[in-house]
C-alpha cells in the first residue's frame, strides 16, 4: 500500500477514540460463561499494574492465567496482586501454580485460559504475541509501542485487520485517546478553534528509567531480556517506547503520520557499560502532508529540564498545553480543569472490558498503535542515519531487528566487544532502514 492510499484509509483510525462504527456483536463475547476470563501475558511493572486496572473494573472479570520469560517475574507479580493494598483482588484472581508459565513460549500457555489478553512484555514480542492471541479469537489489551521495527509493523497491521474481521476488541495502552482532557482538546482543534495548523511540539524529556547490571551466571540473552530498555530489538529506543504517547497525539491532531522525517541525536550522559546501544537524546522534524512540521524532542538525562507534553500552533491561535487554547491575541478560548476526570489508565480497561461483557465490537485501537508505532521508527530511523527518511521508504525497510531464535543460549542480535560495550549507532553509517 503506498503512502497515500495508507493515510487515507488511516485517517479514522487515527481518531480522538477507535470506535468501530456502530457496536455490532463481537466473535469472542464469553457468552453465558461468568466471569470474563484474563490471561497476563508480560509480568513486569506495567503489565502487574495492567492486571490490577482490569480487576479494578465494574465487570465480572477474573484473572486466570499469567506467562513471563521469567519465573520469578510471574511469582512476584502474582504475590503483588495478591497484596495489593488499595483494594483486595484476591476474589478475582484464580491463578494456580499450574497456570504460572515462564520461558519464552509462556503466551502459548496463557493465551487458551483467557477471553481478554493483555499483553505487557517488552515491545519487541507484541508482534508475536498479538497474532497468537487474535488468531486464538481473543480480545487484546496491549501496552505500546506495539513493535520495534518495520516487519513488526507490518505483521500488526494485518493482525490488527484480522481482529476487526473477527470482531474483536483491540485497546493500545496510548491512554491519551482515553483521557477526557485529550478528547476536549482535540475535538476543538479539529473543529478549527486555532485554523489551521502549522506547527506541532512535543516532547518527552526527563531524567531516565531504570538500569539493571549484568550478573556473573547470566547469559547473553538473560541480561539483555532483564535490562531490555537498553536494546533495540527489545525496547526501539526511548524515543520508541516513551516518546510515542507524544508523536501519537500529534498524528492524532493532524489526522495521520508525517510524510517524512529528519533529525539528529546521540549520547552524551546515560552511556555507561549497562546503556546498551540506545541514545540518550533524540531531535526529530516531522513534516506533514498538510505543510504542518512536528518538532520532536525526547532526552534521558538527569538534572536538566523535565517537560513531557504537547503543544500546537495554528493561524488563528494557539494550544500552548493540553486543554488549553488560546487566541493569536492571548485570549483564553478555552481551558479545562482535569482535577475530577478519572484516571485514563483505568478508562482504557473500563471501556475494553464494558464492550467484551455487553458482546459489543466498539474498539480497534490496533491500527492506530501500529501507525503511531511506525512514526516514532520513522524518528529513530532519522536520528541513527542522518538522513532524510521518506515514511514509504520506512514503512517498506526489510530490516529485522529480532532474533533467529528464541532461547537463552540463543545469541541475541546484537553482541558485545571484548569490554562488554555495544555498537552505538553512527548517523551517516549505520543502516538504520
Amino acid at each position: 500500500m503506498d503512502r497515500r492510499d495508507f493515510v487515507r484509509t488511516s485517517t479514522a483510525t487515527i481518531g480522538g477514540l477507535s470506535l468501530v462504527g456502530q457496536p455490532r456483536m463481537a466473535r469472542a463475547q464469553p457468552s453465558g460463561r461468568d466471569p470474563i476470563r484474563v490471561g497476563l501475558i508480560g509480568c513486569g511493572g506495567r503489565g502487574t499494574g495492567a492486571a490490577v486496572q482490569a480487576l479494578s473494573t465494574d465487570q465480572d472479570v477474573q484473572l486466570v492465567a499469567m506467562g513471563d520469560a521469567f519465573a520469578d517475574k510471574v511469582e512476584n507479580s502474582y504475590r503483588e496482586l495478591t497484596t495489593y493494598e488499595d483494594v483486595d483482588l484476591t476474589p478475582r484472581i484464580n491463578v494456580p501454580a499450574q497456570h504460572r508459565y515462564s520461558g519464552f513460549d509462556a503466551y502459548e500457555k496463557v493465551i487458551p485460559h483467557a477471553d481478554v489478553i493483555i499483553l505487557a512484555t517488552p515491545p519487541g514480542f507484541r508482534p508475536m504475541h498479538f497474532e497468537a492471541a487474535v488468531n486464538a479469537g481473543k480480545h487484546v489489551f496491549m501496552e505500546k509501542p506495539v513493535a520495534t521495527d518495520s516487519p513488526g509493523v507490518r505483521r500488526v497491521l494485518e493482525t490488527a485487520t484480522k481482529a476487526k474481521a473477527e470482531g474483536l476488541n483491540v485497546v493500545v495502552g496510548l491512554q491519551r485517546h482515553y483521557q477526557t482532557i485529550y478528547r476536549e482538546w482535540v475535538q476543538r482543534l479539529h473543529a478549527g478553534m486555532i485554523g489551521d495548523i502549522t506547527l506541532g511540539r512535543v516532547y518527552w524529556n526527563s531524567g531516565g528509567v531504570w538500569v539493571r547490571e549484568r550478573q556473573p551466571a547470566q547469559t547473553e540473552m538473560e541480561y539483555q531480556m532483564r535490562n531490555w530498555y537498553y536494546f533495540n530489538w527489545l525496547c526501539g529506543d526511548h524515543i520508541v517506547e516513551q516518546h510515542i504517547h507524544n508523536i501519537d497525539v500529534a498524528n492524532w491532531v493532524l489526522g495521520g503520520p508525517p510524510a517524512r522525517a529528519q533529525g539528529q541525536g546521540g549520547r552524551e550522559v546515560r552511556n555507561g557499560i549497562d546503556h546498551g546501544e540506545i541514545f540518550d537524546h533524540h531531535f526529530v522534524e516531522f513534516t506533514y502532508d498538510s505543510g504542518a512540521t512536528v518538532l520532536s524532542q525526547c532526552r534521558h538525562m538527569p538534572e536538566c529540564m523535565n517537560r513531557v507534553t504537547e503543544a500546537f500552533h495554528g493561524s488563528n491561535g494557539s494550544a500552548p498545553e493540553p486543554g488549553k487554547i488560546v487566541s493569536t491575541s492571548g485570549h483564553s478560548l478555552f481551558e479545562y480543569d482535569d482535577s475530577e476526570d478519572p484516571n485514563p489508565y483505568q478508562v482504557e480497561h473500563d471501556e475494553l472490558f464494558a464492550a467484551v461483557a455487553a458482546g459489543r465490537f466498539k474498539y480497534a485501537d490496533g491500527e492506530n498503535g501500529a501507525i503511531a508505532t511506525m512514526t516514532s521508527i520513522l524518528g529513530r530511523m532519522a536520528t541513527y542515519s542522518g538522513r532524510v527518511v521518506e515514511w514509504d521508504e520506512a514503512m517498506a525497510s526489510d530490516l529485522s531487528l529480532m532474533p533467529e531464535r528464541y532461547a537463552w543460549d540463543a545469541p541475541p542480535p546484537v553482541l558485545p566487544d571484548g569490554d562488554g560495550r555495544y555498537a552505538i549507532p553512527t548517523p551517516g553509517y549505520t543502516r538504520a532502514f
